[in-house]
């Protein structure tokens, strides 16, 4: 059985409830249509109730597929806000958590926040940062998490890795030029992630320009420096670099550049980009020329599972973001 096999039968072993605040977009519909019917989750679409029900008929699903949450629908929001206000340490007061919860991703969220919902999916009619706004306003950050980052895992047809055909990367969508300090929190964020999600023993790898100083400048100055910080902070991860890309994953290549002990060099099986020009450029790269399917991103830092999606992604794409977030949501329940 495949990883991406295993993650799918856990979804399906213990479905999670995913709220979808753009309902009515049609691929994300269908994404949602087919992960419930299948079995992976139990699909809740957010937002104008009758405008959501019009659509299914027209577009053929089973509406007993679905569950409906109308956001006009008064008293039941009234007991999410007062759900919501009842919590330790929320932001937001009755009358501004109402008002946002005009917005279905607000309201979705909300709904997450008090326990009706595991997960909040969304990204196609919201961008990212709508997604993260959202996020840090009612879901919160995790005790500790100061940087909220991402992580993509690529199933990449031919390629042979150390996990077979798949690949964990971050951060390709939220932080833009991160620092030293945050580059380590999101190479230790990923680890956490992936060992969570997928039962892996994580290889991080720091990669740049430059492997082992074959390169100079302040660019590389930065990867360095985070990787020290990462290393002070979790002993226990095993995170290296700096790398080239070859180096990290290619034994032949790293057994040529890398001239001392790793356990990470020419098997790494998750990368941390420099910076999101990197990030972003080098996944679009794999989806174009390596026809990989990427899962992400995957938002790492909330207190509970959120999920930004790709504007562009086909429907295959958005439901395995969708059933990996179900299993994380489930992974964290688990260690809680």
């Amino acid at each position: 059985m495949s990883v991406l096999d295993n993650i799918y039968e856990k979804a399906k072993a213990n479905p999670q409830k995913v709220a979808f605040p753009e309902a009515e977009n049609e691929k994300m519909m269908q994404a949602a249509y087919e992960c419930g019917q299948e079995g992976y989750i139990v699909p809740i679409l957010v937002g104008d109730a009758s405008k959501i029900r019009e659509l299914i008929a027209e577009r053929g699903y089973e509406e007993s597929v679905f569950t409906i949450i109308d956001i006009g629908n008064e008293d039941y929001k009234n007991d999410i806000i007062a759900k919501y206000v009842a919590l330790p340490q929320t932001v937001l007061k009755e009358k501004a958590l109402g008002r946002r919860m005009e917005n279905p991703l607000y309201f979705a969220m909300a709904m997450q926040a008090v326990g009706e919902a595991d997960v909040t999916f969304a990204g196609i009619d919201n961008t990212t940062g709508d997604v993260l706004l959202a996020g840090q306003m009612i879901i919160g950050l995790k005790e500790g998490i100061s940087t909220v980052s991402s992580i993509g895992l690529c199933d990449i047809p031919g390629f042979e890795g150390s996990e077979g055909q798949l690949l964990a990367v971050g951060d390709s969508a939220v932080c833009t030029n991160p620092s030293a300090e945050q580059l380590a929190d999101i190479a230790i964020s990923a680890c956490d992630t992936v060992k969570g999600l997928l039962d892996w023993q994580p290889r991080c790898a720091m990669v740049c320009y430059s492997t082992l100083g074959s390169g100079q400048g302040e660019l590389i100055d930065k990867v360095k420096e985070a990787l020290a910080i990462a290393n002070e902070k979790r002993p226990d991860l095993d995170i290296d670099g700096e790398f080239q890309l070859d180096a990290a994953i290619v034994p032949a290549v790293a057994a040529k550049k890398v001239n001392r002990e790793s356990k990470v060099a020419g098997k790494a099986n998750v990368l941390i980009w420099p910076d999101l020009n990197v990030g972003n450029t080098a996944v679009k790269l794999i989806q174009q020329f390596g026809h990989a399917d990427a899962y992400g991103p995957m938002l790492q830092g909330f207190n509970s599972i959120v999920c930004d999606c790709s504007r562009g992604a086909p429907v295959s794409e958005i439901k395995g973001n969708v059933i990996i977030s179900a299993v994380r949501a489930l992974g964290a329940k688990r260690d809680c």
